[in-house]
């Protein structure tokens, strides 16, 4: 039986606060708010890859890092509440790395920033060069290269250039990197068991920085060949992912993962730089080598290439305070902790309209033993949830909706208006923005939001099965629209199409609701069953081979079919009560 893996760690629910914590003790410096900046440069994503992000903020590098929980993308609230407190008049660029919940998050976030007057650019990195275009609508993942990206757009904002022209630099850098990773070892999520795919002798080229499986596993090869490998998937002519010709200066960062030694890193380093001069014709004019973009403990290390002009060194050479850039820190010491005044934004809840009635309608009972279902049986497949997600994606997939689930159950005793279904739903995505990150907390979140949108255009003492049928359309809409994927990419609408579908169809030709909405959940779970069969087209899963897709369902929309269905059978229970 597996069991979790070693870490020193308390709960591991509360890994990365406490991270932060002791970073702040070390760092005294990133506590410390003494005006705004010119142009604010700000990034995150989720944890596990430390330094990055946070050991980055300090002048000439990044304004702010908003670390989202283990290998899950920032809450929206979260980004929003770091632009607030460090942009000025002159704005802030947004620097996100290229995956689906990071793009949503820090995308959304975005717009609402905009809506209250700041000023907001993005760039967005894809520097991996270890999968084959094209990746369905994903793209290329975001990986160690972003850290340079970084470190240009911090010093172009710290000269004192507009945010057009910070952005501008940052697009540039982003799209003369390249990078490729390999392992001898997958990473261990604290409290979760280590998965075994790689053999004792086996190393996997190409993988993911959240452990994700990658282009291809190997027997184990000498560090010459490993690096004659992942320097000619960089700069191959054929794929042509970075403009990199022979006569051309570059940058080389050699990055471990967590559980490379130094030792191992500067050999891959060294052998790296004779290649590049030699067998591409390439002036090696800056060399980094450490742990920068890190995956948690895996075993291995990761290689970017960056063309580098007078601009980029210069750049790349101006001084920073970042504690974790090789530059190193002048050793000042300001104020330990110097608290930061709430933005007058801040927008508070009726507490009058919103709460839990005394007395619930019918209506209201139905709702929430449908919630309270919905919720249960989430929370039940927490661990086959993960254990899908492990090999498919980052593994986290079922601790995220539980996390999503059992603050649900709580909020719901409280502050869910029960008698009013629109408010309720809202409250429902207000819940899930606030504990779930990654691409499932702003996917639900997107889905009760539209849902909330359509009731409410149709308010009416009681909704109608109808008006909950065109709520589900109109969120998988919404999914779809700003998600990009549709029926057949491998995600959780492969679940709630076929369900607004026959729901739809069952409604139009006069069926029974309840029957209706029981046909529509075996059409959910038929649905999230028949992804098996798929490639996926979005999300981490578009990186694994169809191999491995071929015996796996889709995570996310087992749990979409499992709390529909849950619903469909507490609305039909509560019905035969009636």
């Amino acid at each position: 039986m597996a069991t979790p893996a070693k870490k020193f760690i308390n709960n591991p629910n509360d890994v990365v606060t406490e991270f932060i914590e002791g970073l702040v003790e070390t760092y005294p410096g990133l506590q410390y708010l003494d005006g705004l900046p010119e142009v604010a440069v700000i990034s995150g994503g989720g944890s596990g890859h430390e330094p990055a992000q946070a050991g980055y903020v300090g002048e000439g590098m990044l304004t702010a890092a908003i670390c989202g929980d283990v290998f899950a993308s920032p809450p929206v609230d979260s980004i929003l509440a770091g632009i607030r407190a460090v942009t000025g008049p002159m704005g802030c660029l947004l620097v996100v790395t290229n995956y689906t919940g990071d793009r949503l998050n820090f995308g959304l976030a975005a717009e609402l920033a905009k809506t209250e007057g700041f000023k907001v650019e993005t760039v967005i990195v894809g520097d991996d060069c270890a999968l084959p275009p094209p990746r369905g609508i994903a793209g290329r993942r975001g990986l160690a290269g972003t850290i340079l990206v970084h470190k240009v757009a911090g010093a172009a904002a710290a000269a004192g250039l507009s945010l057009e022209e910070v952005a501008a630099e940052a697009k540039h850098a982003s799209e003369v990197v390249g990078t490729m990773g390999v392992a001898l070892t997958v990473c261990s999520l604290p409290g979760q068991a280590t998965s075994d795919r790689l053999g004792p002798e086996k190393m996997e080229l190409g993988l993911g920085v959240h452990g994700e499986p990658g282009a291809a596993v190997v027997d184990i090869q000498p560090v010459d060949v490993v690096v004659s490998h992942v320097l000619q998937q960089i700069l191959s002519p054929e794929t042509n992912y970075v403009p990199i010709t022979r006569g051309n200066s570059v940058v080389l960062m050699v990055n471990g993962l967590g559980g490379t030694p130094l030792m191992e890193l500067m050999i891959a380093a060294g052998k790296a730089v004779p290649k590049l001069q030699l067998e591409f014709g390439l002036a090696v004019d800056r060399v980094y080598t450490g742990s920068f973009m890190s995956s948690l403990d895996m075993a291995g290390f990761s290689m970017s290439i960056m063309k580098a002009d007078q601009s980029i060194l210069k750049r790349l050479d101006a001084p920073t305070k970042a504690p974790s850039w090789p530059v190193g820190t002048d050793g000042n010491r300001p104020p330990a902790k110097i608290p930061v005044p709430l933005p007058p934004f801040q927008q508070n809840k009726n507490e009058e309209s919103l709460g839990r009635p005394q007395e619930l309608s019918q209506q209201g009972q139905v709702l929430e033993a449908a919630i309270e279902a919905a919720a249960t049986v989430v929370i039940s497949l927490k661990d086959s949830l993960n254990e899908w997600d492990g090999k498919v994606g980052d593994g986290d997939c079922g601790s995220t909706m539980c996390r999503g689930a059992k603050a649900i159950l709580e909020d719901m005793k409280n502050y869910y208006p029960l008698n009013d279904a629109a408010e309720t739903v809202n409250e429902i995505g207000s819940s899930i923005r606030r504990v779930m990150g990654g691409t499932s907390g702003i996917i639900y979140s997107l889905l009760c939001k539209a849902a909330y949108a359509e009731l409410k255009a149709n308010a009416q003492s009681e909704v109608t099965p109808k008006n909950w049928s065109d709520a589900l359309k109109s969120s998988i809409s919404a999914v779809s629209k700003y998600g990009g994927a549709s029926a057949g990419y491998r995600t959780m609408l492969d679940a709630l199409i076929p369900a607004s579908k026959v729901l739809e169809e069952k409604l139009s030709v006069g069926e029974d609701p309840v029957s209706a909405f029981v046909l529509s959940a075996e059409a959910a779970t038929a649905g999230a069953e028949s992804t098996i069969q798929m490639q996926a087209q979005a999300g981490r899963s578009s990186y694994v081979s169809a191999e491995i897709l071929a015996s796996i369902p889709d995570p996310g929309a087992m749990a979409a079919a499992a709390w529909y269905s849950a619903t469909a059978r507490a609305v039909k229970e509560q019905s035969q009560g009636l």
